[in-house]
């Protein structure tokens, strides 16, 4: 198939091209390299089914109708995004323009050519989970960010066109996702930031009191999830979770890694409000509809993580 990846040069994004390519699907990426870095594709470049990677932004819609007309894509895997938290309450137009009336540009060129899109949303639209039971797809949503908000409309604005256009699509929304390619600086996934200070020597900082808990998938799990979903017409028109089905609190994971309490400290939280006290994921819906479920373990993950940032180091 012919296929558009947007955000494919992101950390997620990487995976799902591997995964794509591995297929034997052919495959343009489209990213304006804002959170992804064009040497995490450099391995797929000589791929005969990698096929173009195009530095260029959603929001260009000339662009868009031109990819669009050259090579009619069965599906678009959209995954570009502003996603960090902070930034988009610091900054929420860019949030907005490019979370929002992003997917909006890309959903209008699906339409014209028939394009499945799979998109790409977030567990942080959802509220905190009240019990062990976990967050399933009708779990209340509570948009404590822009971020959050900007994610919501967008998947209105997806679903609306299953409705109103016939559409395939579907709304897909990954628990927190860890694992080798993920930024360790400050706009970092948490397991990469503890795992690269811990082999640092360095504290462990944690925001707020460190009782909030994740449900941390690990990244190849949730390429498979994602690639999955694009070719699967019984998720057309569905939300779906996938997540490890297990939470930590982040004081338990910055144990799990330095095993040291010395080591760990609280810092102030930035923006404590839009803090989620609990995220437990039920992918019960994606074991039923996709056959889908995580293989990977925490304990594994974080030793995969590990070695591969040690090994980075090293280059």
């Amino acid at each position: 198939m012919n296929i558009l990846l947007t955000g494919g040069a992101g950390f997620i994004g990487r995976w799902v091209a591997k995964s794509l390519l591995e297929k034997g699907h052919k495959l343009w990426i489209l990213d304006d390299l804002s959170n992804g870095q064009e040497e995490n594709i450099e391995e797929f470049k000589e791929n005969p089914n990698f096929q173009s990677f195009i530095k260029a932004s959603i929001l260009d819609e000339s662009l868009l109708a031109d990819l669009f007309t050259q090579h009619k894509f069965d599906i678009c895997y959209h995954l570009g995004a502003s996603i960090n938290v902070q930034d988009s309450i610091d900054n929420p137009r860019t949030t907005f323009n490019n979370d929002t009336l992003g997917t909006f540009f890309i959903l209008e060129q699906c339409r014209k050519y028939n394009t499945k899109v799979v998109f790409m949303s977030t567990c942080m639209v959802y509220e905190k989970c009240l019990d062990e039971s976990g967050i399933n797809e009708s779990h209340p949503t509570k948009p404590a960010s822009p971020y959050a908000g900007a994610k919501i409309a967008a998947e209105n604005m997806v679903l609306s066109y299953y409705y109103a256009y016939d559409l395939p699509a579907v709304v897909i929304r990954p628990f927190n996702t860890y694992g080798p390619f993920q930024k360790s600086g400050g706009e970092g996934g948490v397991v990469a930031i503890f795992l690269k200070n811990h082999i640092a020597g360095k504290d462990l900082n944690i925001y707020g009191e460190g009782t909030q808990t994740r449900d941390l998938l690990y990244v190849e799990d949730c390429a498979e999830f994602v690639v999955s979903a694009g070719f699967e017409d019984k998720v057309n028109g569905e939300i779906v979770n996938a997540g490890l089905g297990q939470d930590i609190s982040v004081n338990d994971l910055a144990f799990l890694i330095t095993k040291d309490l010395e080591k760990i400290k609280h810092i102030e939280h930035i923006h404590p409000q839009s803090e989620i006290a609990k995220l437990l994921c039920d992918w019960t819906k994606a074991k039923k509809i996709l056959n889908w479920e995580p293989k990977t373990s925490l304990a594994q993950g974080i030793e995969y993580t590990k070695n591969w940032l040690i090994e980075s180091a090293k280059k």
